[in-house]
């Protein structure tokens, strides 16, 4: 059987893909950790769950900082990109990428927002 070109091990397994994984596994440990903490710190879930509540306001502007320092390495690594490729497809494929984006962010607010508004 003949595998498609994307399907091959040495390209799926490679050192950026094992430094992504990597990545994701230290971030969603931390996560998970910063979580048991907390209910540990509070005594139970439902506590966690209030003083999040309680403490939502600095969680937002945390977001907020957050893509605000992901706009600012986006825009750095899109004007590197655009030097080395100034064709016209690259600067679409990078407008639809920056539209998909903000959409998907503008969507993650408003649901959190509806969720605990």
């Amino acid at each position: 059987m003949i595998w498609p070109s994307w399907l091959h091990l040495s390209r799926l397994f490679n050192r950026r893909v094992g430094a992504a994984l990597l990545w994701l596994c230290l971030v969603a440990g931390a996560a998970v950790a910063a979580n048991i903490a907390g209910i540990h710190l509070v005594g139970d879930i439902e506590g966690w769950e209030s003083w999040i509540q309680a403490h939502a306001g600095y969680f937002f502007f945390w977001r907020v900082f957050l893509y605000a320092m992901t706009t600012v390495g986006w825009w750095w690594m899109r004007d590197r990109l655009r030097q080395r490729e100034p064709s016209v497809e690259t600067h679409r494929r990078l407008l639809r990428t920056e539209i998909a984006a903000v959409i998907a962010i503008v969507l993650l607010e408003a649901s959190a927002l509806l969720q605990h508004g």
